[in-house]
């Protein structure tokens, strides 16, 4: 698993999470190094089951890691949760619409991160998360 948020202690704690719960993570701390940290992943023929990217920052925030990732077909196939403070209905639809597999609000429940990590791990893109 890729975990992508440019806040160590958000990293730390959702990595310590997905980690109890028996998954390998790997850290990013902006969208350019998430991208560059799955190119070598590609490179090493190891992509992570899913990637969790932090919406907002800077340099480069998730909506450019993301629009990298779909772009790239050796990327492409893999599951993306974006994490943001603003989802409602309207916000989820144009995610989805933008590639994002799945999203959770910020602050989040990181039990529900390892849901949805799980479930990707599991099955892919064609995982499809029920509401919580």
């Amino acid at each position: 698993m890729l975990v992508c948020d440019d806040t160590e202690s958000i990293r730390r704690l959702v990595r310590i999470n997905l980690e109890l719960d028996g998954f390998e993570v790997i850290e990013a701390c902006h969208g350019g190094d998430a991208v560059d940290l799955l190119y070598r992943c590609a490179d090493s023929g190891e992509l992570p089951k899913a990637i969790v990217l932090d919406a907002d920052m800077a340099p480069l925030d998730g909506w450019w890691a993301l629009d990298a990732i779909r772009r790239c077909p050796i990327l492409s196939g893999v599951p993306v949760v974006m994490a943001t403070a603003a989802v409602d209905g309207e916000d989820r639809s144009a995610m989805h619409a933008r590639g994002v597999d799945a999203s959770v609000r910020k602050p989040f429940d990181p039990d529900e991160i390892g849901y949805l990590v799980d479930g990707f791990a599991r099955e892919g893109r064609s995982f499809t998360p029920r509401d919580r």
